[in-house]
Parts: structure tokens; sequence; C-alpha cells
């Protein structure tokens, strides 16, 4: 197993689990520095070592092999597997190389400087901000609630702009770290690879060898080339997801959970006085147990759980804090006094334990959804038939995208309620990339992926099976558990799909070109998160596999 993935909204939590993880990406990062570190140097080494070149390629080689890619999420691609063992290479194939600085060296810098260094100014950025926004929060809840209320207005707004701050310090490190994580596979091996076939070019070894090495070579450059775009699919996505978390509506959607979690200070009453400790809190509705971690553990603290029975505000009047509500619970016979960060988060923990101040949220307005209706068929129909009659040999068809102007247009005239589909294609308004990216459009917004979210986690699994005879049986029968129209509509696609694939020499789509494309337009998980985005690569390989096996899989049956 690799890395669990770091979501974005676990930025907003903050809790201790998620800092631990974050320290596991931490340690990876400066393990993989450590290891770029050592490949240059000893890549140097073989390069100057004219003398005693021997000792230093064994060096090299055993550097090389001792590494191994921990990857995020909980499987592999094929592709990334044979990326994998790459780097166990044997001595007989490194020799000295000219040349050799601008193959390896330079490359592997640049990675260090450009991601890792990034990598590292982002951390830097993120724990300057996680300093100033807690040491600010401290100061802020030690405020009287006695103070004018324009003083307490400004330390608000002060506490809000420094919470932002951080949030999206977060979210960006977060970000980073995970991007590193993938770009590595690529952009380290890349100049490896170049590096060996550098070494059995410029030092005449015999035309068996070069020949043995070009197809390991070309089958290395394919599946680095098909990693590369699933990244770039991945990325997109990441980044889609990584902007809509940033924004402030996100920290209030924390109230819609089965669990809420964050930081509490709670009022301990001593003999000599009374202290405010800080924990980290979780309240599970169904069971109403309401979980206290000390925020920092000591050898005396233990972890405090309650079973609540009734949640009130406290008055301002009655406390000399701000922010602070009571909770009754089974086990004292005292209220416990809590106070949360900010206004806004002791609405959410009193909304989330029933007190008697709820707070109702307004809807949330979505994107409008398309439905797979009897217009729907017409459109992909009109779009097909143009695509086939004039772009088959189009080079980028369906990669290359249109004008969002016109293609919201398209759409527009296309499903207008008056008078629907009563388009002419072949009016010189309409391009082959606006209407491929209509289609798209179309398949990406339909209210449910034409695949559904019931079969998105079972065709992910079958797309991750080692044997390959197991993943087509899988995907087969998964595909005979789609609703009838779901059904002909994808089988009406791919049907296409093989017809502009089986192009690829002019129009240069391959179905793993068609994979990247459509992966994530016929198929998505109901909730958007990062481990989400990270099994887009294996949703690519489900279409890419419904591409090339067409005939196998049979979708008209």
């Amino acid at each position: 197993m690799g890395h669990p993935p770091l979501e974005f909204s676990d930025c907003y939590e903050d809790s201790p689990d998620f800092r631990e993880r974050l320290k596991c990406y931490e340690l990876e990062l400066e393990r993989t520095s450590k290891f770029l570190k050592d490949v240059i140097k000893d890549g140097n080494s073989v390069i100057n070592a004219i003398k005693g070149y021997s000792v230093a390629v064994q060096k090299f080689s055993q550097t090389l092999g001792v590494f191994q890619f921990d990857f995020i999420g909980d499987s592999l691609t094929d592709d990334e597997m044979n990326i994998g063992k790459t780097l166990n290479v044997s001595c007989f194939f490194l020799v000295q190389v000219q040349n050799a600085c601008d193959l390896l060296i330079k490359p592997l810098e640049k990675f260090r400087k450009e991601q890792i260094g990034v990598t590292k100014e982002r951390r830097k950025k993120f724990e300057k901000e996680s300093e100033k926004y807690y040491s600010q929060l401290d100061k802020h809840l030690n405020l009287s609630a006695k103070k004018k209320e324009t003083q307490l207005q400004e330390a608000d707004e002060l506490l809000d702009k420094e919470r932002r701050n951080f949030y999206e310090s977060s979210v960006e490190y977060v970000y980073q770290i995970q991007q590193v994580q993938d770009r590595k596979k690529f952009d380290v091996v890349e100049p490896v690879l170049a590096f060996l076939h550098s070494i059995l070019t410029l030092n005449n070894l015999t035309v068996e060898m070069t020949q043995d090495f070009m197809p390991y070579k070309q089958e290395l450059q394919l599946s680095l080339q098909n990693t590369r775009n699933h990244f770039e699919s991945t990325r997109e996505e990441m980044e889609e997801l990584m902007k809509r978390m940033k924004h402030p509506t996100q920290i209030g959607k924390m109230h819609s959970q089965p669990v809420i979690e964050g930081y509490l200070y709670s009022q301990e009453k001593w003999a000599l006085g009374v202290s405010w400790v800080k924990y980290y809190c979780k309240y599970h509705k169904d069971s109403k147990l309401f979980v206290m971690v000390p925020a920092e553990p000591k050898p005396a603290t233990k972890q405090v759980e309650l079973k609540l029975k009734s949640c009130f505000r406290r008055k301002t009047e009655s406390i000399d804090k701000r922010f602070c509500f009571d909770i009754e619970t089974c086990e004292r016979n005292t209220p416990v006094t809590l106070q949360a960060v900010s206004e806004a988060n002791r609405k959410l923990w009193m909304e989330a334990m029933y007190g008697k101040e709820p707070i109702y949220h307004s809807p949330i307005h979505k994107q409008a959804e398309m439905e797979l209706n009897e217009v729907g068929f017409k459109f992909v129909r009109k779009c097909i038939n143009f695509v086939e009659t004039k772009g088959l040999t189009q080079e980028g068809v369906y990669r290359t995208v249109g004008s969002n102007i016109q293609v919201q247009k398209l759409l527009n005239v296309f499903f207008d309620q008056k008078c629907p589909g009563d388009v002419d294609f072949h009016s010189s308004d309409w391009d082959i990339k606006t209407i491929t990216s209509a289609m798209k459009f179309y398949l990406r917004s339909l209210a449910e992926p034409l695949m559904t979210y019931g079969l998105n986690r079972d065709l992910i699994l079958a797309a991750k099976s080692d044997n390959l005879d197991d993943r087509l049986g899988a995907i087969h029968c998964l595909t005979y558990k789609l609703p009838g129209k779901n059904r002909e509509m994808l089988s009406l696609l791919i049907q296409h799909l093989v017809n502009v694939c089986g192009n690829s020499g002019d129009n240069l789509m391959t179905p793993s070109n068609m994979g990247v494309i459509f992966g994530p337009t016929l198929m998505r998980a109901k909730e958007e998160t990062v481990a989400a985005m990270l099994d887009i690569k294996f949703q690519n390989i489900v279409v890419e596999i419904l591409i090339e096996d067409y005939t196998k899989v049979n979708l008209k049956d």
C-alpha cells in the first residue's frame, strides 16, 4: 500500500491525524531529495571517473536499485509498475558516457530545484501561516467579551484574515506535495532512460546489445507517455477541486457530515482557579458520542469520551470569553463549558448537537444538469455522424478544445425547449472542435455519469486487477448491469470511438488517448475527493479497454 491521499477538506479541520499523514509525505520528500543528491553525486562520479570507473558505476547502479517509488492510493497501473522496475538496472549497461551532464545531472538538478524546492517553500509558508493563525487564535480567544463591539469586530476580521491565509497555504501545500510525489515517476526516470541509451550508443557496444535495448526503451517510453497523460488528466481535475476547496463556503459544509470535528477549548476548574485547555474534539451525531483528545498530550492526560444529553449557548454576559457554549452529558453532573474558535464555528457545533440556536443554511445552487433522454440521444447521434463524415482523419480530434462561447451557443440552441434538436450541424457556425467539445460537455453534465455512481467503484477495482483477462471479464459483466438507456448510449459512443481510433495513423488518437479524454467524462465518483481524483487513471483504463476490446465486451447484446 502507498501513502493515503491527503484530502483538501482535511486542511480545514487540521486534525492531528492530518498532520501525521502530512509528515509521512514530508519524510518521503526528504527521502526523494536525498536519493536525487545521491544519483547526481554518483552520476558525476561515473562521468568524471576515467580511471577506476567500474567502482563508480557499481555504486551508481546500487543507488538506483535500492530506491523504490512510493505511490499515492492503493494500486498502480501497468505503466506505473513498468516504470517502477526501470531503476533496477545491471552494471553491465553502465559505462562512461559523453555529454551525460545534459542528459542526467541537469534534469535531476532541475527537478530538485523546481519541484522539491518549490514544495519546501510551500512547506515554509504553511508552517509560518499555521504559527501565525494559531497564535492569533489564542490571543483572540482570550479577549474579554466586555470590550467594545468595534474592537471585537476588528479582532474577528483579523482572525478571519489569518484563517483564510492559513487555509489557503495549507491547501496549496497539500496540492504541491502530492504533485511532486506523482511527477517524480517520469521526471526522474526519463533522464535515467536517456542516460542509459547514450551509454549504449556512445561507447560502440555491439549491434546485438543495442537492438536488445531498443524494444525495452520503446516499451518504457510508451509507459512514460501514458503515465504523463494520466498525470495531466488527474492534475487538471485536482486543480479544479483545489480551487473549489479554497472557497469559504467549503468550511460551512462541515455541518452536513455525520461527524463534526475540530479544535475546542474546555474550561477546567481547579482549586486555585480556572484554565482553558485545548482539545481536538469529534462529535458523532448518530451515537451522540463526544470525544476530546488533548492537543498537547502529556503523561497524565488521556482521551475523554462523553455521551451528549443537551447543548445550549452561553450568554455573553455570563462569561468573560467569546464563542462559548455548554453541553450536558450523562457522565458529569455539571455542564462542560466549551469555547469555539469563532461565532460561525460555534453555530456549526450547536447545529450538529441540536443546540438551542440551530442554523439553517440556504441551499447551494448547482449547475444545470443534462438529461439522458430522446433529445440527448439525437444530439449525440448528430455529433457522431458529423465527426465520422468530416473529422475522422483530423489530427487531435476530441483532444482539441472548441471555444466555450460557441459550445454553449450550440447547446443552448439544440436543447431549446421550444424547438429541441432543430440545428443544422453543417452550418458554417459549427466546426469539428465545437461539436466534439459540446458532445463531451453534454455527457459530462448528465445528472448521473453515464456509467453510474453505483458501478464506479466496481469498475475501478476491475481496472486495478493484475490479470488482464480478469479485467476484461469483470468490465464485460459490469457493463451489463448498466440501465438500458445508459448501455445503449455507451454502445453508440464506444463504437464511434473505435472508428476514430481506427484512423489513428492520421488523427494520432489512440485508445489510450481516448481513455484520458473520456474516462472522467463517462465515470466519476459521487464525492469529489483527492482519492477519487487519483482513481481517474483507472477510469481512463476502463474506457481504453472498452475501445480496444469492443468486440469482446459486445455492448450491443
